[in-house]
């Protein structure tokens, strides 16, 4: 498939995103996006009203998604493009692994009220689109409402990140089953933004030899959260490793997100585009 502006990562209201699937469609459409996946956090509610506003518009749309990932004490993402949206191992799978999240959101909210800031919780609700997915980032958004930082950004940097007062563990998908459904389904499997991981060099390469050998297809070379060194590093990932390469925003909202839908920098010229082979 080919295409000129193709972003292959963001976020509706069915996630963490701040527009509805049709919303993010028409912003797309006046970007001139020419290749759009929806990709909510272990989602797929969206990708039907996407589709529909995407085919009305002219637009051509590839079903995706993004896949919380356990791995060792990090939490990774995979997204799955181009599959089967009905394959039932991946829903059975998907709905498994939001199973738990209306826990962890409480406890995010306990978690909080023990260094005085009360009613998290209730607060987040006020900024969630689909019940059944209360996230971090809907917790960031009421504090920065509250005025405890200046933006998301600093939420997550002193609030809801490892090792900080309101981060609370919760056991994702393995790496074989988030692939296992993704390929399942007849889709490929991503990994997102690999520039955001804390993790160190050698851990990070441990990440791309293990997706490598379970047979993984590709990793965001491109990322609305990244600069440009970034960039040249993972294209050196891709050709290493043999990786199909995507561009992706990770687009959540206007004014939230560092980089707006289709805007993302364009791939290095050498590397074998993600959507060739959807």
């Amino acid at each position: 498939m080919l295409a000129r502006n193709p972003d292959l990562h963001c976020h509706s209201t069915v996630s963490d995103g701040l527009l509805s699937p049709r919303d993010l469609v028409a912003r797309a459409v006046a970007h001139e996006v020419d290749l759009l996946a929806l990709t909510d956090h272990d989602e797929l509610a969206g990708l039907s009203d996407a589709r529909e506003a995407a085919d009305a518009a002219g637009l051509r749309f590839v079903n995706g998604v993004e896949i919380s990932v356990s791995w060792g004490e990090q939490t990774l993402h995979i997204v799955g493009l181009g599959f089967d949206a009905a394959h039932p191992p991946l829903v059975e799978g998907l709905a498994q692994v939001r199973s738990g999240r209306d826990e962890r959101a409480e406890r995010m909210g306990a978690a909080l009220a023990q260094i005085g800031i009360r009613g998290a919780y209730e607060g987040a609700l006020k900024y969630v689109g689909n019940p059944a997915l209360v996230s971090r980032s809907h917790f960031a958004r009421y504090l920065v409402e509250i005025g405890v930082a200046r933006d998301v950004k600093s939420v997550f940097d002193h609030y809801l990140v490892r090792g900080k007062p309101g981060y609370v563990e919760h056991d994702w998908a393995s790496l074989e089953d988030a692939l296992s459904w993704i390929h399942g389904a007849g889709g490929l499997a991503v990994i997102a933004h690999p520039g955001r991981y804390r993790l160190s060099n050698d851990e990070l390469e441990k990440v791309f030899a293990r997706f490598r050998d379970l047979g993984g297809d590709a990793i965001e070379v491109v990322s609305g959260s990244q600069g440009r060194e970034c960039t040249l590093g993972f294209a050196r990932v891709a050709r290493r490793y043999g990786f199909l390469a995507s561009r992706a925003s990770d687009f959540h909202g206007p004014l939230e997100s560092a980089t707006d839908i289709g805007c993302a920098d364009p791939l290095p010229e050498d590397l074998i585009p993600v959507w060739s082979h959807l």
